[in-house]
């Protein structure tokens, strides 16, 4: 529309002259788009009408000037009320193309739409006006200040009609589905959120408040107050204490209607009273205006006739209780502490951080005290977490000796978590000082599921317990990257493992005396592309951890015997192997048999098998290992001690261990020629010269090592100055060129 064709006076015209609302304003806005390419238009519009109050409320404007920006401002708001639109503007029906996309793609029905237009030969026809629900239409030659306030007023309660109309409908059908899916974890929830909806609904309000009752903990006096059910900015608090809105006024408030069984109605909020004597609850709902008499009698029905439904709800969560509380306790268990952490991370995750408390040497309290005070200590946990944390946070039971905490991470800092178990736990009649590791995890670092959630607070806690250095870990998403890793690479040793990929290297052990072979060390490959391996150090540690070097244990055994038994026949004799052990294979109950029966399967002399074992395992489970060496030792099987030195040594250990042999480690080997680098690597030849045990120094690569190693005595020696680990043709290859068998 150009200029010429405004009449800009027509919003002052006198005629029909009415008064703008007077009233009180009320908390709230109605919210209004002026939609024309003139900007004449926007200005008297908003001069004529900044006055006005509709329903007690103020009108705010908003400005765009065509059909494309009209369409992109609504698309981001759902706020608004009524849209004043031009008809004419780009095109000469792109206010009717807004009309449609208004109603057809943007699916807004609750606004209002009043079209203007300065060209009345442009008029939509009548069945437009009523398909896409369009409330009034005037040119603007004809539209008075007082016909366009009429306009916007009519307009104004027509959209306050439908969107409590739709309230009402959304809040019914909350209720609804609650009473009909009662078996679901939240009906009592979605059903207290639902009563809060359609009272709000019913007195012509936005839902805003909460519905609380008071739940039975343990039965004591201090039973506390919880938020069952909340709408609009109160929703964050649905599950909590009553105590966590940290608003006096309101906590008071419903404490005071649930104690005297009545209704409370003050001038900007109202508090009802809901439910029997057995079960009952306190309906706050913010109203910024006292509720008139015929909404009171309205809330007064409804609340009567949603009373049975509350109680039913309330019995059926009674039963349910047990699935979600954990009995010892009485806090949330490991299922509701998921949909906890799940909320929280929906509605109020900025600065809110997770927390799994797990107690150290737990197992300890209950096999020397017994479980009955290794209850009582989980109790007294409970309370003193309670005590710290109650009000900001909230608090379950995950496992037998964990516990999970989520709240604001500037109250859940590693300091106050320590400062826990600073002081003894009352358990019965004693007094246990325990300690505890603990795996943090901000949500905003994690994902929106509450099993995602509590996974990455399990792998900061497993991360920590490894921490020597502290006690404490924040989750990370490369801790993550690293442990999928590792699964990784795990299955894939899996997988290689049962398609018989992994292979045994040999690498020959010579006597120093003679420089003849006189064995050979068993050593695991795991080969990728040609010529490329992974490193042993990294996949046997996961082989341990995962149980997989049991079976991959006995294979190398078997591998070690079949190897023997070859060179044996080809004319090799009293050539010894020596494979390495680890403790998951002498916890397996079946090790100690399983060496034996190869043995005698491949009918082998057992003094040519020698079992290494770390200094470390031995101080794992020394009777463990002790018991199942001195019986393959009864056997014929030799023994060896690998790495001595490098841990912390027992000597009494020892001295029980049935060895054969000490191994000289690399480490000391390494630093032989430097000044008093020799002294460690003496020491253990001196020692075991004196047990009686033949010495081994392994890792020798250079003519110096050599020349010391020499000097000190020591019986035989390993390393690349004489040969490289090999597969078994080179082995025997080897073994043809440096000794008289074959």
């Amino acid at each position: 529309m150009t200029p010429h064709e405004t009449d800009e006076g027509f919003l002052f015209l006198a005629e029909d002259e009415i008064s703008a609302q007077v009233a009180t304003p009320s908390r709230g806005e109605w919210h209004l788009l002026i939609v024309d390419d003139d900007e004449e238009i926007h200005t008297v519009t908003r001069l004529a009408l900044s006055d006005l109050l509709v329903l007690g409320k103020k009108l705010v404007f908003h400005h765009v000037y065509s059909a494309k920006e009209a369409i992109a401002f609504l698309s981001q708001r759902q706020d608004i009320a009524l849209v004043l639109l031009d008809v004419v503007m780009e095109t000469d029906d792109a206010g009717l193309q807004v009309v449609r996309q208004i109603r057809d793609e943007l699916g807004l029905d609750e606004l209002r739409i009043v079209l203007r237009t300065g060209q009345p030969g442009y008029a939509p026809e009548e069945s437009v006006i009523k398909e896409y629900d369009i409330n009034d239409y005037k040119t603007k030659t004809e539209l008075t200040r007082s016909k366009l306030v009429t306009s916007i007023i009519s307009s104004i309660r027509s959209y306050q009609q439908i969107r409590t109309i739709n309230q009402s409908r959304i809040g019914l059908q909350k209720i609804i589905n609650a009473g009909a899916n009662l078996l679901e974890q939240h009906s009592l929830h979605e059903f207290s959120e639902g009563v809060v909806t359609q009272i709000s609904s019913l007195i012509g309000l936005h839902a805003e408040g909460v519905l609380c009752a008071q739940i039975e903990d343990d039965g004591s006096a201090s039973d506390k107050i919880y938020v069952l059910g909340a709408a609009g900015h109160y929703a964050p608090f649905i599950k909590c204490q009553l105590d966590r809105i940290e608003n006096t006024q309101i906590i008071e408030q419903i404490k005071l209607c649930l104690h005297t069984r009545q209704h409370i109605f003050n001038a900007n909020d109202t508090v009802l009273y809901l439910g029997n004597d057995a079960h009952c609850a306190a309906v706050y709902i913010e109203t910024n205006r006292p509720i008139e008499d015929i909404d009171r009698q309205l809330i007064e029905v409804f609340l009567s006739n949603i009373s049975i439904g509350y109680e039913n709800v309330t019995l059926f969560q009674q039963l349910k209780h047990a699935a979600y509380i954990d009995p010892l306790t009485k806090t949330p268990n490991r299922n509701e502490f998921i949909q906890i952490l799940q909320d929280t991370r929906r509605f109020d995750p900025q600065g809110m951080v997770a927390v799994l408390i797990d107690i150290d040497h737990f197992s300890d309290v209950n096999d020397g005290l017994g479980q009955d005070v290794g209850n009582d200590l989980l109790i007294a946990v409970t309370l003193r977490i309670i005590e710290h944390f109650g009000i900001s946070s909230q608090l379950g039971r995950i496992g037998a000796d964990v516990f999970g905490l989520v709240g604001p991470e500037q109250e859940l800092t590693p300091e106050r978590l320590n400062a826990l178990f600073d002081e003894p736990f009352q358990a019965s009649e004693h007094a246990l000082q325990v300690n505890a590791t603990f795996g943090l995890c901000r949500l905003m670092d994690s994902a929106e599921q509450g099993l995602t959630i509590l996974k990455h607070v399990y792998i900061a806690l497993n991360k920590a317990k490894k921490n020597i250095s502290l006690n404490y870990q924040f989750y990370q998403q490369d801790m993550e990257d690293e442990m999928a890793g590792r699964l990784s690479m795990l299955r894939m040793l899996r997988s290689d493992f049962a398609r018989d990929k992994l292979q045994l290297w040999y690498q020959p052990q010579l006597a120093l005396a003679t420089e003849q072979v006189v064995g050979m060390e068993a050593l695991l490959r795991w080969p990728q592309q040609p010529g490329q391996f992974i490193s042993p150090a990294v996949f046997i540690p996961l082989a341990e951890y995962s149980g997989l070097i049991v079976d991959i244990g006995l294979w190398v055994l078997e591998q070690a015997c079949l190897q023997i038994r070859q060179l044996t026949e080809l004319g090799f004799v009293n050539l010894r192997i020596a494979v390495d052990v680890s403790m998951p294979q002498f916890r397996s109950q079946h090790f100690v048999q399983s060496v034996i029966d190869s043995v005698q399967r491949h009918q082998i002399d057992p003094a040519l098998l020698e079992l290494e074992i770390t200094e470390s395992v031995v101080m794992d489970e020394p009777k463990i290992v002790i018991d199942a060496l001195q019986k393959l030792k009864s056997f014929g099987i030799k023994v060896a001690i690998d790495d001595f030195g490098i841990g912390f040594s027992s000597l009494s250990y020892l001295q029980q261990l049935p060895l054969d042999r000490i191994k000289v480690d690399r480490a000391f080997i390494r630093d032989i020629c430097t000044n008093g680098g020799e002294l460690i690597a003496e020491t253990i030849v001196s020692l075991g010269r004196r047990l009686g045990l033949s010495t081994i120094a392994e890792g020798v690569e250079t003519q110096e090592q050599l020349q010391a190693i020499k000097a000190m005595g020591c019986d035989e020696v390993q390393g690349f100055y004489y040969a490289k680990p090999m597969p078994s043709t080179e082995l025997i290859e080897y073994l043809k060129l440096h000794t008289g068998g074959g």
